[in-house]
């Protein structure tokens, strides 16, 4: 009944409710790069739409009564768009500066994104300059990025037809029977997402050679005009190294090889390597913290939020009392200043997760006197109350204890200042996945987080993929103010991904976003985590071992449940 209406309006022309702008009456088949002149005052410029909660390309056509909000790079949406059409570039440059050569976007590093290009000899500095070059000169020209809509079977052959044979596989999982094709120039490309207009809304971009590839640099959230100054982050970088090497082992470099992996039978395999691999990262650990035990007292742990931080500290544990250490948790929450003394943010609310509301001198006096031998009374914050009580627990540790505290701001020495760096050992723990979608559609280390927090909060919390969409905002603010400035002082660095975990989620998580309706301003992230979603083959939580971290999130874990 509501498309009816709209069609029966166009004869007249058609309008639409533009955010900042109210409503405006456009020609009939007016596309939403219509829009931009009734949105003049915009400081940057507009990189795509989202038209009723579904994020689209700016040529996108209108409806009659449809809402329109423009996009740009201040939003987490334009910064995708912008990352997605600059890797089309990159990778069209390439192609016409090497010729033979392949380009494999892998993730991202520090402010930009890591990636290989492939040659029949060793890369060069000089030819990341040449591709830069060509890439400057392409954005230079404002080229049209064309979008065309084809039968899935037609995109396919294309992509084998270009020598993209993995992002024709790709497509035999897409959910549509047809496929949204963009070509910059001669290059025809599939994106996991819409792309902008045109070349010339790339400016900002600088391509770094970074042995063996490159990082395609970007600009920041926060000053989307020029890049930043690059900061190293070499133990980052080699964590992705390793997980590289052992998708390599485990045969699995990309969605399709999964896919290919579970229709041949080859998932319980691949769950029993996988997990094992974890095994022996946790024991590595583990008996480093061993060697070193005569001046390590103190075990801190950190990562963003659903990193499956509280399954890796009980398998932790496991593996240390195999060494004769006896692990002692001390809670931080315990530690929390009485509530009229917490901080408050911006909104006026009290500010949990800020450093000043831990009592840092009552942590480091207990730690101190813990260290030494001594025997302390531990507090209880009481949360009914707010207030810090002291109820008799009192601790002292024995020779073999060894104290580990899990908790937001554990990398940041601020709040062990008293302990010497040489005194304790900090392990960050994140999900950096090794997967692609295809060679140039990569998978955000963010979108795996999700996922799991949707899964878990529904399970153990009662919360809505709605609500946990709503709110993962302040949960990544929370990150990068707390814990990733701190990830590199870590002693080491636990990867908590599982390569097969996405095809696993996908059952738990499908039925929760489905439930986000599209007048529902989180419609569009639940429409782009299903679409991602689409190209994984489901696979059962049988063989999944009760100690697994994905256990955490998808219940029936023998740690927690």
């Amino acid at each position: 009944m509501e498309m009816t209406q709209r069609k029966a309006f166009t004869a007249a022309g058609i309008t639409v409710e533009l955010a900042g702008a109210g409503k405006i009456v456009l020609p009939e088949e007016s596309k939403a790069a219509d829009l931009l002149p009734y949105a003049q005052n915009r400081q940057l410029p507009a990189l795509g739409v989202r038209i009723d909660n579904t994020v689209r390309d700016l040529n996108h056509p209108l409806e009659n009564g449809c809402h329109a909000e423009l996009i740009d790079y201040g939003s987490e949406d334009g910064r995708r768009i912008y990352a997605r059409s600059l890797i089309t570039v990159l990778v069209r440059a390439a192609s016409e500066v090497l010729p033979g050569c392949s380009v494999v976007v892998k993730h991202t590093l520090g402010n930009g994104i890591y990636g290989h290009i492939r040659l029949d000899r060793a890369l060069r500095e000089q030819d990341i300059r040449l591709v830069e070059e060509r890439m400057q000169e392409i954005v230079a020209a404002g080229e049209p990025i064309r979008k065309r809509r084809l039968p899935r079977e037609e995109a396919i052959a294309l992509f084998r037809e270009t020598n993209q044979a993995e992002k024709a596989e790709l497509l035999r999982y897409h959910r549509s029977a047809e496929v949204d094709v963009y070509t910059c120039g001669w290059f025809p490309d599939f994106s996991d997402g819409p792309l902008a207009p045109h070349t010339g809304l790339l400016k900002i971009f600088r391509l770094r050679f970074y042995l063996p590839g490159f990082i395609l640099e970007l600009p920041r959230e926060d000053n989307p005009e020029i890049i930043p100054e690059y900061v190293e982050q070499g133990k980052l970088a080699n964590i992705y190294f390793e997980a590289d090497k052992w998708g390599k082992v485990l045969g699995v470099r990309s969605v399709p090889s999964l896919n290919q992996i579970l229709a041949n039978g080859g998932a319980d395999e691949l769950i029993r390597v996988a997990e094992a691999f974890h095994e022996k990262k946790i024991s590595q650990i583990a008996d480093s913290i061993a060697a070193n035990i005569d001046r390590v007292r103190l075990v801190l742990i950190a990562g963003p939020s659903s990193s499956g931080k509280t399954t890796f500290v009980q398998r932790l544990a496991t593996q240390l009392r195999v060494n004769g250490i006896h692990p002692v948790p001390l809670s931080l929450d315990n530690y929390f200043v009485d509530r009229e003394k917490t901080p408050r943010d911006e909104s006026g609310r009290y500010d949990f997760e800020c450093l000043d509301a831990i009592d840092r001198p009552l942590f480091n006096d207990q730690l101190t006197k813990l260290i030494q031998g001594e025997e302390v009374e531990l507090p209880y914050f009481n949360f009914k109350t707010g207030r810090r009580e002291f109820r008799g627990e009192t601790l002292r540790l024995k020779e073999t204890d060894l104290i580990m505290v899990e908790g937001i701001h554990g990398l940041n020495d601020r709040l062990t200042s008293s302990i010497p760096l040489g005194r304790k050992f900090k392990i960050y723990v994140s999900a950096l996945t090794q997967l692609n979608l295809d060679a140039h559609n990569r998978i955000p280390t963010t979108d795996l987080r999700i996922l799991r927090r949707i899964v878990r909060d529904n399970r153990c919390r009662g919360h809505s993929a709605r609500e946990t969409i709503n709110m993962w905002p302040l949960v990544r603010q929370g990150e990068e103010n707390y814990i990733f400035p701190f990830q590199e002082s870590a002693d080491v660095m636990f990867n908590s991904a599982l390569v097969y975990e996405l095809a696993v989620l996908r059952s738990y998580a499908e039925p929760l976003l489905a439930e986000i309706t599209p007048d529902c301003p989180e419609y569009s992230e639940a429409r782009r985590l299903l679409e991602f979603l689409s190209y994984f083959v489901p696979l059962s939580d049988a063989a999944v071992p009760a100690n697994s971290i994905i256990r955490e999130f998808i219940g029936n874990s023998c740690y927690l449940d």
